[in-house]
């Protein structure tokens, strides 16, 4: 591999010593002088891989660039904060060889820009809407230009801007290089190399395993209700020194910005409805440790790294396997392992799976960490800290002597506890929704078919009641003095829940029912055994329809009817007044009474 002996010392200042795939891929003796069609995924080295090669074009053997004039290269990407990332990448990889980089992207100040740009640049980085307006309006002069990048050029295209990369491309040199480079390469990609770009060499090296391997997935159950809960506790469990949070919608990161902070999180936020100077300080404060936790829309999803970024929280899931791609190549890049949680409530289950299996990943699915368990790595951190494993200088000796003659040893250790949990962030109480029932059946050693030598019972809650076994187990348990092994089975029902107690219990459990708590819950045997068909209500028969022309029969009474007229066995009294339209000919008591003669028919008869 070939390089610049500027760039060579700037790499080595940054320990780059072993190149990336794809850095290798263009700086191969193949790749020299070719327009270029690269498909890696993110995180991959991408940036410094085209601002290599660019060099071998703008410099050639020369290690410094001449006085500043029109631009010889031009880097369109898609967001601000990726051409941002651009600007900074390059100014210290090209900072040996005197190079001017002005950057000309949305919600900054266009004349800035312009004074920038007429004071000369050797590289221009931009969004394409920005580059558009300053070439319509002659601010910025691509004649010279002698290379092309478009970063990210599959996210260009689904953003819309196909019209403006069309228009920047007429506008530049036609004997200029180009270098494409996509996650992916779609149709609408290849078409456009096909029209731009001259015998394009082809590099591939995105891969579902190389794009994933230094990430570890997590998919935690959640709670619908408890998403906030579980992203508290996560990031509590890793305490990652940085971490972005995942949402779908800037309501959403605004609410749990807020919910972070009131918890003593150092969090900023990070969305479309902020000005560039806002997210701009967000990132910085990011990158010097001010805070450790970004809220994030997908506008954060491409083109931000952070060194420290070890976790990826996906508080509201992807939309689809490429936006879930893209979230979690903020972490795990260049080598450095991270961590990416999916919040899965149970009614997301198989889409998530679906998404994961489209990437070829296979994450590790649990519950969300439980506060006992934060609380256990609190304990081991703390004794990790180096305000304990560190000598203590003169004057904390001193002072500690002081305190010792005041104050019991323990008493100290218990203060010292106190302060160093007040720092933290409290943990939250989370429930784990569960494995599917099957799944729990069989790790229990439960037969799923339903019958564990036991009997059948019924509890009057059910679908309609909001019945969920994460607190109906419990309440069965409780009731009966029995434990979880001790219930099979659970079947939900509209009215009623079905469930199975094994026969080893079946006695205790029993004695337990006769005996009055006082609670609206009625458990009873389910007689006849388990229940049959799930949609069909256990015990009862399907009633008869009552066909038109028929006379329709009493309904039963039952604890929901109401004695209508003082008890049974009464005459109902007979309604004076006529029945309404729409009364069934020859329905008893409905017969509509004779009109009075001598009375105009439209008019009422007065009451006597």
């Amino acid at each position: 591999m070939t390089t610049n002996p500027a760039l060579a010392r700037a790499l080595a200042d940054r320990d780059y010593n072993d190149p990336t795939p794809v850095q290798g891929a263009v700086l191969a003796p193949e790749a020299s002088g070719r327009d270029l069609l690269v498909s890696a995924q993110t995180g991959s080295g991408k940036t410094v891989a085209y601002g290599l090669a660019m060099a071998e074009t703008l410099l050639g053997a020369e290690e410094s660039f001449g006085p500043a004039a029109a631009p010889q290269a031009l880097v369109v990407a898609p967001t601000r904060e990726l051409a941002l990332q651009v600007q900074r990448e390059f100014a210290w990889l090209y900072a040996a060889t005197g190079a001017r980089i002005v950057s000309c992207v949305g919600g900054m100040d266009p004349r800035q820009e312009q004074r920038a740009l007429t004071r000369g640049a050797h590289i221009v980085v931009g969004t394409p809407g920005r580059l558009r307006d300053h070439l319509e309006r002659g601010r910025l002069d691509i004649s010279a230009v002698r290379v092309v990048v478009l970063d990210e050029a599959d996210e260009m295209l689904d953003l819309g801007f196909r019209e403006d990369l069309q228009f920047i491309l007429d506008a530049t040199p036609p004997e200029r290089r180009s270098l494409l480079f996509s996650a992916t390469l779609p149709r609408g990609i290849t078409a456009l190399a096909k029209r731009y770009q001259r015998d394009a060499l082809r590099i591939e090296v995105a891969s579902a395993e190389g794009g994933h391997a230094d990430i570890e997935y997590r998919a935690i159950r959640v709670v619908p209700k408890e998403i906030e809960h579980a992203v508290v506790n996560l990031l509590r469990y890793y305490d990652a020194p940085g971490a972005i949070v995942f949402c779908n919608t800037r309501e959403t990161v605004r609410h749990l910005h807020a919910t972070l902070q009131e918890r003593q999180f150092s969090a900023v936020a990070l969305s479309g409805e902020l000005g560039q100077n806002e997210r701009n300080a967000a990132l910085q404060s990011l990158r010097d440790g001010r805070a450790r936790v970004c809220v994030a829309t997908d506008v954060a999803a491409r083109g931000i790294d952070l060194p420290s970024l070890s976790l990826v929280i996906h508080a509201d899931l992807p939309n689809d396997a490429e936006s879930l791609q893209h979230r979690s190549g903020r972490t795990g890049r260049a080598g450095r392992k991270g961590v990416s949680v999916l919040l899965v409530p149970p009614f997301r289950r198989r889409r998530t799976e679906d998404m994961l299996r489209a990437l070829g990943l296979t994450p590790a699915w649990s519950g969300p960490p439980t506060a006992d368990e934060i609380r256990k790595l609190d304990h081991e951190r703390m004794l990790r800290d180096p305000l304990l494993t560190e000598e203590p200088s003169d004057d904390d000796a001193a002072v500690a002597r002081t305190l010792l003659a005041e104050h019991p040893a323990e008493h100290l250790v218990a203060a010292l506890v106190r302060l160093y949990r007040a720092g933290l962030p409290a943990p939250e109480e989370v429930a784990d929704p569960g494995e599917p029932r099957g799944a729990r059946d069989r790790a229990a050693g439960r037969s799923t078919g339903g019958a564990i030598g036991g009997a059948w019972f019924r509890l009057n809650i059910g679908r309609r009641h909001k019945a969920d076994p994460r607190w109906l187990l419990p309440l069965i348990c409780r009731r009966g003095n029995v434990t979880r092994d001790d219930i099979g089975a659970i079947r939900i029902f509209d009215e009623e829940t079905a469930f199975e107690v094994s026969a080893a219990a079946l006695e205790g459990f029993s004695a337990a029912l006769r005996k009055p708590d006082g609670s609206n819950e009625v458990i009873e045997p389910l007689p006849g055994g388990p229940p049959g068909s799930r949609p069909e209500h256990p015990g009862r028969a399907k009633a008869p329809r009552w066909k038109q022309g028929q006379d329709k029969p009493a309904r039963s009474k039952s604890f929901r009817d109401k004695p209508a007229y003082g008890g049974s066995g009464q005459e109902p009294p007979r309604d004076p007044k006529p029945p309404g339209r729409g009364a069934p000919k020859g329905a008893p008591g409905r017969s509509r009474p004779n009109k009075p003669e001598g009375k105009p028919t439209g008019k009422r008869q007065q009451r006597p």
